[in-house]
């Protein structure tokens, strides 16, 4: 994409301007690294589309890919230019919390999204030790129905199959009241107060629940225009 102008905004927007390309950034500063992490990330993007947004941002010298750390694959690395768009990410997310806020509507309600963002925010300190927390969407159906964090020595691992060991705790309720405590459209308090989140297991990570289960660094900004109730 190409605007013929010399303004530095035209030619940002050349760069960023694409389909998908500030949601591939999105992930990637908030940590991804790998192509399979991008794309669980990333829900309905192409292999192909991420794969020439990749190298797009590897042409302008945005990323650098590198090998990974394991045996095999690479992974993509933020360069000096593409980590100074941190904070202008966050500032378009704090504008899009405030002036275009979602509506939570069905096709936005993205539940693997969802919850990536939830092991993301984790707080490990505040959960106090390890165990199987487990999330249970009742309005969804098959795999994508039931969720698993496993907390590990304060690391945390996303599994969608169950890790073997009983839940010590387990998060029942549906994708969206989930997604409008994340996004801070309702509290933890309120939602279980309303019998729309239910939580059973261990009394001490119950307790703690509206601790260790963040919400996201933008759920404190305000709507411009608040909805009518």
């Amino acid at each position: 994409m190409r605007y013929g102008q010399f303004c530095p905004v035209a030619k940002a927007a050349e760069v960023l301007g694409e389909r998908w390309t500030l949601l591939v950034l999105r992930e990637l500063v908030a940590g991804a690294t790998r192509y399979a992490e991008l794309q669980r990330g990333l829900g309905r993007i192409s292999p192909s589309v991420l794969s020439a947004r990749l190298r797009a941002l590897v042409d302008h010298g945005l990323l650098e890919r590198v090998p990974g750390s394991g045996p095999h694959g690479w992974e993509y690395k933020l360069t000096p230019a593409g980590a100074e768009l941190a904070p202008v990410m966050e500032k378009i997310g704090v504008w899009g919390q405030r002036w275009v806020r979602s509506r939570m509507t069905p096709d936005e309600l993205d539940v693997e999204l969802l919850m990536l963002n939830v092991q993301r925010y984790f707080d490990g300190r505040a959960f106090k030790g390890d165990g199987v927390i487990g999330f249970v969407f009742s309005d969804l159906h098959g795999t994508k129905r039931r969720w698993w964090l496993l907390v590990d020595r304060g690391e945390t691992e996303l599994c969608v199959q169950s890790p073997g060991r009983a839940d010590d705790v387990t998060l029942t309720c549906r994708v969206r009241t989930l997604a409008e405590i994340f996004s801070g459209d309702t509290t933890f308090q309120a939602a279980r107060a309303t019998h729309r989140l239910e939580l059973r297991g261990s009394e001490k990570f119950v307790r703690s629940a509206d601790r260790w289960l963040r919400t996201s660094p933008l759920a404190l900004v305000a709507p411009a225009h608040p909805r009518a109730t």
